[in-house]
């Protein structure tokens, strides 16, 4: 997808809103996951309203040199072909410890059964293939960036 079309997808979005002011707000464009067939997956369990919440290691942030999402911080998920499929808002951000994580946070994650125990399993996993590229592992003490969302368009 082109920086052209995902402006333009943010502009409908801005159309959208009755007497939208803001429209030199930022917005970050991004696939959740690791790989394009999580992405569609976690996308799609986004757009069904299955998925409200997300993480990622604090590490990750400061290994790209970026800011941590803010309350108000928008973002467009896309999917496993960087296709548009929505737009999410952040609404809260908590940093914790990976052991810190509970159960009622890991339901709004909203993947497979939504148990704190197939939480903590796939995050594992997940961290542990994508850590290593910046030098870390994951550990029980590693902070996360816990952020809460909402849909804002589709």
């Amino acid at each position: 997808m082109s920086q052209e079309q995902l402006e333009q997808y943010w502009q409908a979005y801005l159309a959208s809103i009755p007497n939208a002011s803001f429209s030199s707000e930022d917005y970050e464009a991004d696939q959740f996951g690791d790989n394009s067939v999580l992405a569609n997956e976690l996308g799609n369990l986004i757009l069904r309203g299955v998925k409200t919440a997300t993480c990622s290691a604090l590490w990750e942030w400061e290994a790209e040199g970026s800011e941590i999402p803010k309350v108000g911080s928008k973002t467009i998920v896309l999917d496993g072909d960087n296709n548009p499929l929505c737009i999410i808002e952040t609404i809260e951000v908590e940093i914790r410890a990976f052991s810190e994580v509970d159960t009622q946070f890991a339901f709004e994650e909203g993947e497979d059964d939504r148990s704190l125990e197939s939480w903590r399993r796939e995050h594992w996993e997940y961290f542990s293939r994508v850590l290593p590229k910046i030098g870390k592992q994951p550990s029980r003490e590693m902070l996360l960036v816990c952020e809460r969302f909402r849909v804002v368009y589709k």
